[in-house]
């Protein structure tokens, strides 16, 4: 499946879904991002079961600033929409494969917990 374009129009539906939503930021000035755009399709296309999102920091400058987005390409990630990963710099192909590995082995219920803790604090 290809990267879904992500705009303040549908970012919060879309990281809100169950599952994993991993998310470039991105422009089309940026050398880095344009390097990365192949690696993030490609893995794309391997995880059907992961929402992939671009979001073009150009076209989405208020979402960026949101988000605190300061440098591209960023990738974010999140899980039954929760934030669990974010991480400026373009990843090599291995570092996302193994990004994702790890997003999936992620014990949520733990990771609620200690958000629940948090909040209480």
């Amino acid at each position: 499946m290809s990267p879904v374009e992500i705009t303040v129009d549908n970012f919060v539906q879309t990281i809100e879904q169950p599952g994993i939503v991993v998310i470039d930021w991105w422009a089309s000035w940026c050398g880095p991002c344009r390097a990365f755009a192949p690696i993030f399709e490609a893995a794309a296309k391997k995880h059907a079961d992961v929402v992939f999102g671009k979001v073009s920091t150009e076209s989405e400058p208020e979402l960026a600033s949101s988000l605190h987005i300061r440098s591209i390409p960023t990738v974010m990630a999140f899980r039954d929409g929760i934030l669990v990963f974010s991480q400026p710099g373009m990843l090599p192909a291995n570092v996302l494969e193994d990004l994702i590995t790890k997003l999936r082995a992620l014990d949520m219920d733990e990771i609620r917990r200690k958000l629940a803790e948090r909040k209480s604090a």
